[in-house]
């Protein structure tokens, strides 16, 4: 039988190893970079949002380490088809489950099956890494048409 922390290093290898949603969009209306200095995680983030606000496609290509490649590509599964506002809301969720005291609650029902990454919570550097994706893709949010932003989580 799977304990926790069985089930968090089996997806977490799972993602990292066959990634979903790894490729560049060539026609992408928005996109950004990210890099965390810390650990040199880098992630090259593409998206196409309609005029509704959904994120019709999503892609990211990038190297780091497990924690920041499997949360990219958790990511992308869980926002594609998804409108910003709710992409903004599990964002603030999924960091309010890895920053906040032991003894508070988070929305798992919103965080869906992101919440299996609770347990980076225990590593406060490896924060960095899995918010790295996550904050990438503010930055093409809030860029707009921009492209090729630079983003860093220091």
């Amino acid at each position: 039988m799977y304990d926790l922390e069985d089930l968090y290093q089996e997806v977490v290898m799972d993602h990292n190893r066959r990634p979903r949603n790894f490729k560049k969009l060539e026609n992408a209306q928005r996109s950004a970079d990210g890099f965390n200095p810390l650990c040199g995680d880098q992630i090259s983030l593409y998206l196409n949002v309609d005029d509704e606000g959904v994120i019709e496609d999503i892609g990211f290509e990038g190297a780091g380490c497990a924690i920041s490649k499997a949360t990219a590509s958790m990511m992308t599964e869980a926002i594609k088809g998804k409108n910003v506002e709710h992409a903004a809301e599990v964002f603030e969720a999924f960091r309010h489950m890895l920053t906040r005291e032991p003894e508070e609650e988070y929305d798992y029902d919103l965080l869906g099956d992101l919440e299996i990454l609770q347990g980076v919570s225990q590593f406060p550097t490896r924060i960095k890494c899995a918010t790295l994706s996550w904050h990438t893709l503010t930055s093409a949010l809030d860029g707009k048409e921009a492209k090729g932003q630079s983003i860093s989580t220091e």
